[in-house]
């Protein structure tokens, strides 16, 4: 794998529906990502959102690219006057009862090195939370 990419892979006791409708569905969104105004799984269809730390908060801009239905979300993120241009993946593969879903988060290494909120170890920490404990926490309630 590139260096410039974080992955994650977690398996969940869910059907691919139930992941898909998680990742896709902005009320589901909302209880275990970020606070999006909107959001639509169509290729083109863009949102943001702010998110950070206590000290600082980072407008995303956000465009999804690529979906396939039950399968498949992808979305570049980039943020708001900081030089950089990444892409979030979502796979999701039908594993028995449970889902396994992947998530390849692309492009770290067009964010300024200078800013330790673009470190590569600071998406590891963000992602591993938001999937391995906010993602597991809301699908398996």
């Amino acid at each position: 794998m590139k260096q410039d990419s974080f992955f994650i892979e977690r398996t969940f006791n869910a059907s691919p529906n139930s992941v898909w409708e998680a990742i896709t569905d902005i009320d589901k969104m909302q209880q275990w990502y970020f606070n999006l105004e909107s959001f639509n799984p169509e290729p083109g269809f863009k949102f943001q959102f702010l998110a950070g730390d206590d000290k600082k908060k980072y407008l995303h801009i956000c465009e999804v690219k690529e979906v396939e239905a039950g399968k498949k979300l992808a979305y570049t993120w980039i943020y708001d006057n900081y030089p950089g241009k990444s892409c979030v993946k979502f796979e999701l593969f039908e594993a028995g009862t449970n889902t396994r879903l992947t998530l390849t988060h692309s492009g770290l290494d067009t964010f300024p090195k200078d800013n330790p909120a673009f470190a590569k170890e600071s998406f590891a920490a963000g992602w591993t939370q938001i999937i391995g404990t906010n993602l597991k926490k809301f699908l398996e309630q």
